[in-house]
């Protein structure tokens, strides 16, 4: 298992709100993306809260011996933890009101992806079709399309597109979305923040993972954000086995 990741702050934001981490357990792979929100540095903070939290929490509940359900609930809890740290920060200090942050957690081991997120940072699966999108967008462009107000295409270009309807450290208790999925042999995964899904098609996204080399493609899907004008930070994380 190997994994590829990067992150720039863009051609227009004034600070990168991105972090990323990826680490193994064993021979197995954990990838999280958190895009902050909040003024001064209190975006910064949240994302940089929640995955150190994400990762302390993963970290202490770990064993190799957890079956599914097991790995699921750690990721799902560990997020949740995330939650707490970032929620309390915000309710003691008045600067830090309304801090908070997207996540995305993706564990892979030798059989199966297990994905965990909240907000509109983005999990795919890889296949030689095109991306296949494991997580679902907590932004009203997302909740409007599901309730039959816009269609896909409206959706795509909402003004909401990336208004937040759920984030980490917001209230005081979150709903995590969690989904499992199986493969055989090998598997190809990117997560990714917004600055990258936001501003470029899954075509386009899909074109640079195919043609790019294993130890570029990372590197490469920035300079695909920052070609559309770099809007906002991107961050990227691409796993392969």
């Amino acid at each position: 298992m190997k994994f590829r990741f990067a992150t720039d702050i863009g051609l227009v934001r004034e600070e990168n709100q991105d972090t990323v981490r990826c680490e193994y357990f064993g021979h197995n792979v954990l990838a999280v993306i958190c895009d902050g929100m909040g003024g001064e540095r209190a975006g910064k903070d949240a994302s940089n809260l929640a995955i150190d939290e994400v990762f302390h929490r993963f970290s202490e509940g770990y064993s190799e011996s957890l079956d599914d359900d097991g790995i699921t609930k750690l990721l799902e809890s560990s997020i949740s933890a995330a939650n707490t740290v970032i929620n309390t920060k915000a309710r003691l200090d008045i600067k830090n009101f309304g801090m908070g942050t997207t996540c995305v957690a993706v564990y892979v081991n030798e059989s199966t992806v297990f994905v965990a997120n909240v907000g509109d940072s983005r999990a795919y699966f890889i296949t030689d079709d095109g991306l296949f999108q494991l997580t679902t967008d907590h932004n009203v462009a997302e909740y409007l399309y599901r309730q039959g107000k816009i269609t896909a295409e409206e959706m795509r270009v909402h003004p909401q597109r990336h208004m937040l309807m759920r984030a980490v450290g917001v209230e005081k208790t979150v709903i995590v979305d969690t989904c499992l999925v199986d493969y055989n042999n090998k598997v190809s995964l990117l997560l990714c923040s917004d600055g990258l899904s936001g501003y470029c098609s899954d075509d386009e996204i899909y074109e640079v993972v195919r043609s790019a080399d294993e130890d570029d493609v990372a590197t490469e899907l920035i300079n695909l954000a920052l070609e559309k004008g770099g809007r906002d930070n991107v961050t990227v994380a691409v796993i392969s086995g």
